[in-house]
């Protein structure tokens, strides 16, 4: 590792910008390399974030998606296809650091919850020095914006992913007493199904751009059947219910 550079996995939070750590803006400034993931086409989340704080001098890697939701995680092209774009991404982080430049991959939330920082660091960090700043979840983020405490004394909270089966859910759901789905999306026509087959639909909150311009909060049981969700939306099912 001697003479090579250092891999930065920096969280930037959940989306607005007053929500950046002192530290990850220190290193975020100080790395003359910023990578950062994107749709093609799009400027990207964790950018827009980290626009403003970005130096002339310094220079942008951007990681391309292949794609985002225009293919299932099921179908057997995602896990081939996103393998291959993460080796690919992690060799071209490689390069700068091999020689010797420092690299913030920047992404919004925190890099190691549901992160695509987690990827780089599978691939890098036993090549080379690697540092993580967390960062305010989206999760937290969202359960701010609605302004509702999400787990009490020794509430279980349990994190879903909207791609799991609807079976699956229901049984999550069965065991906990608070949970967060995320990767909403096109997935909420079985997230609300499964929430009400676990009689939880009623205390359901739907989630949108929490913390972003735009916000919007709404009970999921208000939110019209055929509304689709979009992408960064979260669904929340508070703890504990009434006062202590």
């Amino acid at each position: 590792m001697s003479g090579s550079g250092t891999l930065f996995g920096i969280g930037l939070g959940p989306g607005d910008p007053e929500l950046i750590t002192l530290k990850a803006l220190r290193l975020l400034r100080a790395a003359p390399v910023v990578a950062a993931f994107a749709k093609q086409g799009r400027t990207g989340q964790a950018l827009g974030i980290a626009g403003p704080h970005l130096l002339p001098e310094q220079r942008i890697l951007r990681l391309e998606y292949p794609f985002t939701t225009e293919v299932s995680i099921h179908d057997p092209r995602y896990a081939r296809d996103m393998s291959d774009f993460y080796d690919q991404a992690a060799a071209a982080v490689a390069r700068h650091l091999d020689a010797g430049e420092d690299v913030a991959v920047i992404c919004e939330g925190d890099p190691f919850l549901y992160g695509s920082y987690m990827y780089l660091h599978d691939r890098l960090s036993h090549r080379f020095p690697a540092r993580v700043v967390p960062g305010i979840s989206g999760m937290s983020g969202c359960w701010t914006q609605a302004d509702t405490p999400i787990t009490h004394g020794d509430d279980v909270l349990t994190v879903i992913p909207g791609t799991l089966p609807e079976d699956a859910m229901v049984s999550h759901l069965s065991r906990t007493d608070a949970a967060v789905f995320m990767k909403v999306g096109r997935n909420l026509p079985r997230i609300r199904t499964a929430l009400i087959r676990a009689g939880l639909l009623e205390r359901a909150i739907l989630v949108e751009r929490g913390t972003m311009e735009g916000a919007h909060v709404a009970r999921l049981a208000d939110w019209p059947e055929d509304r689709t969700a979009p992408y960064f939306t979260i669904v929340l099912v508070p703890g504990r219910q009434g006062v202590r």
